[in-house]
Formats: C-alpha cells, structure tokens, sequence
C-alpha cells in the first residue's frame, strides 16, 4: 500500500490559488488524483471547462463554485461534483484562507477561455 507522506506532496502555484498534489501518477497511483486547493481570501474564481469529472470537499473556509454558470457556496464539510464538459470556476469570497480537496481521474485536463488546454503537473 503506498504511502504519501506531507512531506512528498508536490505544490504549484496557479491562478492565486497553491495546488498540493499527494496521489498522482509518479507517486504511484494508476487511475486517481487527489490535492488540496488552498484559496487566498477575496480571490475570484477563474472559468475553465473541464475535460474529466472532479469532485470537491470543502475542508475550511467558505469558497463559491460555479458549475456551468450556477454558483453555489460551500461550507465545510459540504461536497460537490462537476461532470466532465462544465465550465466551473471555484472562487473565495470570505475573508480566510479556504482548503478545498478535489479528485478527478489520472489524465484530466482543463480548458481556458482563450482555448488554452492546461494538464496539471500533478496529472501525469
């Protein structure tokens, strides 16, 4: 059973949000992807439309997800699931950091506005 300990997580900065990635293809996993989102407070969501399903979590805080134009606001403890195709943007509009976890398939992929396809680092 692989282990991946706090210390091995990957961080990337993107889109004023930092990204820390723990399963993922080079740590082991075939088919999952998992990570924390962490939000600076304030920051407005960024629209892309995903290629793959993602589910989100929301550990702390208080954060807006907009799925296909529909914005709805979580609290901890509160889930949700964006089908692949959704345009979704994931925003925190309170005044403290916000912790999403989020999951989707090995492979997914996003695409901004202006065409532009973005495979996370942590995808593989």
């Amino acid at each position: 059973m692989p282990v991946i300990r706090a210390a091995d997580a990957q961080i990337h900065e993107m889109h004023n949000a930092r990204f820390v990635a723990y399963v993922r293809p080079d740590a082991g996993s075939a088919e999952l992807c998992l990570w924390q989102t962490h939000i600076s407070p304030g920051t407005e969501g960024v629209g892309h439309k995903i290629l793959r399903e993602e589910a989100f979590l929301l550990i702390q805080g208080v954060v807006t997800l907009s799925i296909d134009g529909e914005p709805s606001e979580l609290e901890p403890g509160d889930a949700a699931v964006a089908p692949a195709g959704s345009v979704i943007s994931l925003g925190n509009p309170g005044a403290q950091p916000a912790i999403v976890v989020v999951t989707a398939p090995v492979g997914f992929a996003a695409e901004l506005a202006d065409g532009t396809v973005i495979t996370p680092p942590w995808a593989g």
